[in-house]
Formats: structure tokens, sequence, C-alpha cells
């Protein structure tokens, strides 16, 4: 054990570091991701019901729609 060199050591430390680094990273990437996700469904889901509202305000009251 004492013929190997200690870089050697610290390069296999390293690389174990980058890989724990790359996974911390993925993580934190994804949960941005999801709530980039939520939030834009969120304001897609506020268009729909606006547009389901504005729809309904322009309805006469026999439920036809004014042209």
């Amino acid at each position: 054990m004492s013929s190997i060199p200690i870089w050697v050591f610290a390069v296999i430390l390293l690389i174990f570091f980058s890989g724990y680094m790359a996974i911390r990273a993925f993580l934190a990437e994804r949960k941005l991701d999801k709530q980039f996700i939520e939030r834009e469904g969120k304001i897609y889901m506020e268009r729909i019901q606006d547009e389901r509202m504005r729809r309904q305000g322009t309805e006469m009251k026999d439920g036809h729609p004014l042209k």
C-alpha cells in the first residue's frame, strides 16, 4: 500500500467528489424544472379560466353566443 503515490488517492477522491457534485446539480436542476413547469401550468390554467369566463359573459340569456 505504501508503493501507491498519494496523488493517486487524491485523484480517486476527486473523481468521487465530482460524481457527487454532478448528482447534486442534476437533482437541483430537476427541482427547478418542476417549479418552472408548475408555474407555467398555473399561468395556462388561469388563461383558460379567463377565456371561459369571457365566453360565458358574452352569451345571451337563451344560451346562444352573441355574434
